[in-house]
């Protein structure tokens, strides 16, 4: 497998993102938590994912956020690999948003099913992300005629 750094860099931005405002913080006040001198901008290039940090500078975002840095980088692994610290048999861990907008004409099946289950309970508070077991993704990959491991793959690549 490789990695789509860019991909992976816009989840670790958005987690930070999401970090922060669930903190109610701006990023001025996240600033002045920091030790270190770190322009408002730099903070921004960060959470949008255009601008890499090195991982002591991770870290003290972590230190500053009140959360642990092993935590942040399982949820974007759990987001970027859907699998992350798990087996294939496990399965995979999906964001419906993002089957249901998928483009892609042979994942019209799996589409209409992301769209299915967002529609039965359009709650704000409802979660999107669903796990499909070894069985379901399966069943997807043959109504998508895919292989298991491609529809995977795929799943990954969009997320």
């Amino acid at each position: 497998m490789q990695l789509d750094a860019g991909a992976y860099q816009r989840m670790l931005g958005e987690e930070l993102r999401r970090l922060r405002e669930e903190r109610g913080l701006t990023r001025r006040d996240l600033n002045h938590r920091l030790h270190s001198d770190l322009s408002l901008q730099t903070l921004a290039t960060y959470e949008l994912g255009t601008r890499q940090c090195s991982v002591v500078r991770l870290v003290e975002l972590c230190l500053a956020l009140e959360e642990t840095p092993e935590a942040l980088l399982a949820r974007v692994g759990r987001r970027y690999f859907g699998t992350f610290g798990t087996t294939e048999a496990d399965g995979v861990r999906v964001d419906l948003r993002l089957i249901a907008r998928a483009e892609h004409d042979d994942l019209a099946p799996f589409r209409r099913w992301a769209e299915g289950k967002l529609a039965e309970s359009p709650a704000a508070d409802t979660p999107h992300e669903v796990h499909l077991d070894p069985a379901a993704l399966a069943r997807l990959a043959e109504l998508c005629g895919t292989t298991t491991a491609d529809l995977r793959a795929r799943i990954r690549r969009l997320g």
